[in-house]
């Protein structure tokens, strides 16, 4: 299970980093005038190196993968140094499942008619 630890883990950091980003805005707005002003280009450039900079240390990269059965696509999380999967969105095994459980019944649908 170290993948949903990995998972958990990444969930938070990036959590407690949304939440520093908010408070700060919240700040820099108290210190402004109540007029809004548009984002400013540097801070917008700010947060989006520290989001990118967050990311990459998590040393994983995300992969649309194709499910042939559903002709739908799904998400795989995987790890940069050992190439392992560390988590399906949504899992592959429930949309194994469903592809059955959708041809088991037109099988019977067909059987019935």
């Amino acid at each position: 299970m170290a993948g949903g630890t990995i998972g958990i883990h990444t969930q938070q950091k990036v959590s407690n980093y949304m939440n520093e980003l908010l408070q700060n805005v919240r700040v820099e707005e108290k210190q402004s005038a109540p007029i809004e002003k548009p984002v400013s280009e540097t801070s917008v450039k700010t947060a989006l190196n520290g989001m990118n900079e967050f990311v990459s240390s998590a040393n994983t990269h995300l992969k649309f993968e194709y499910h042939d059965r559903l002709n739908e696509y799904y998400v795989t999380i995987v790890d940069d140094v050992t190439q392992e999967i560390v988590k399906e969105i949504p899992a592959k095994k429930f949309l194994d499942m469903h592809a059955d459980m959708a041809e088991f019944m037109g099988l019977v649908v067909d059987k019935k008619a």
